[in-house]
């Protein structure tokens, strides 16, 4: 079934949590599927950190005919993030007022901000419902802000390999990479690839953080005793910051991990366990046994306060990339989750 592009705009201005505004946005998202009668179908996928709307690049195995979200039974679709690059509006965008590009003067935004974006996308296309909003690690926030924020529109959320509040430690490997970016002496021109060799540092610091030593251990050891330098860990740690640097830019990557640091669920709400207590969507909240960034605490601390909820976890060696490996295992549990009857689901 072939994919669509589209792009929505928003013409008004656009007010964020931090009281600026943008003067409009555009959203770029895909489309696979089609609606059913009653439009009731619609499953809508929230990108990770430096994601595209593409689902099926990233996540294609749960979209495949056959699949938990076969397109012959559902329409899916993704918004490439507000803050992105990937043709919705981000810092490398042309600010209408100056006629130039956003770069450092783009406004700080949240996720609060991205999902009302969102919102007002979902609203233009007419759908009342969505029948299940999936998402993980950024994406995953997302998810759940939403779901408070719109509480009567999702039947069901998976939210995955992410939290409630992003943790000290998370920001801490964020910040680090930020310096890693600042640290480069292009960082300060007004240049698209300003700050492209600390983005490469950056996502080598991000790569410890989404991988695990056991991980690096199996991938990355050394066939030979002998060696002094030249190390395959080296070397893979360079080829993902250059993979990156070839599809990203350094103003996004800070932008986008300065919304993640910023995530809180609680921020401008009575408290923490109101604010998920308000989520009446079905959930099956999923973690990774081995993920270091968003440990398993993080995702049983959801499906503890969130009441129509359960929580599984993949098993899996690879950190918190596993939620983009081990497809088996996720569709599995999705499966077990559309099967299992919503009474039976309840706090652990």
């Amino acid at each position: 079934m072939e994919k669509h592009n589209h792009t929505f705009h928003y013409n008004k201005p656009f007010e964020l949590e931090s009281g600026e505004y943008l003067p409009g946005f555009q959203l770029r998202y895909t489309v696979l599927g089609n609606l059913n009668a009653d439009r009731s179908n619609v499953v809508w996928v929230c990108h990770a950190l430096t994601g595209n709307s593409d689902f099926t690049s990233w996540w294609g195995n749960l979209f495949l005919d056959g699949s938990v979200f076969d397109p012959k039974h559902y329409l899916v679709i993704c918004a490439n993030t507000l803050g992105g690059c990937y043709g919705s509006t981000g810092p490398l965008s042309v600010n209408p007022k100056t006629g130039k590009p956003y770069y450092h003067s783009f406004p700080a935004i949240t996720n609060r901000d991205i999902v009302r974006a969102f919102d007002l996308l979902r609203q233009s296309l007419g759908f009342e419902k969505i029948h299940t909003l999936i998402g993980g690690s950024l994406g995953g926030q997302q998810v759940l802000e939403w779901a408070i924020l719109q509480n009567t529109v999702f039947e069901h959320i998976v939210p995955v390999a992410c939290n409630a509040v992003h943790s000290p430690w998370s920001i801490a490997f964020n910040e680090a990479q930020r310096m890693a970016i600042l640290a480069d002496a292009t960082w300060k021109e007004n240049d698209e690839r300003a700050g492209t060799e600390g983005l490469k540092a950056a996502r080598a610091i991000a790569m410890l953080s989404y991988r695990n030593y056991e991980g690096f251990a199996v991938a990355q050891s050394e066939e030979s005793v002998e060696k002094v330098g030249d190390f395959r860990a080296a070397a893979y740690q360079q080829y993902q910051g250059e993979k990156l640097a070839l599809r990203f830019n350094a103003f996004t990557y800070w932008t986008l991990s300065k919304v993640m640091d910023s995530h809180n669920v609680a921020r401008g709400r009575k408290n923490l366990l109101l604010a998920l207590q308000s989520i009446r969507a079905k959930t099956q909240v999923i973690g990774v046994e081995s993920d270091l960034l968003f440990p398993l605490s993080e995702q049983k601390f959801l499906a503890e306060h969130i009441i129509k909820s359960s929580f599984a976890a993949l098993q899996s060696t690879h950190g918190h990339d596993g939620f983009l490996i081990e497809f088996d295992q996720f569709a599995s549990i999705l499966k077990k989750f559309y099967t299992t009857k919503q009474e039976a689901y309840c706090c652990l």
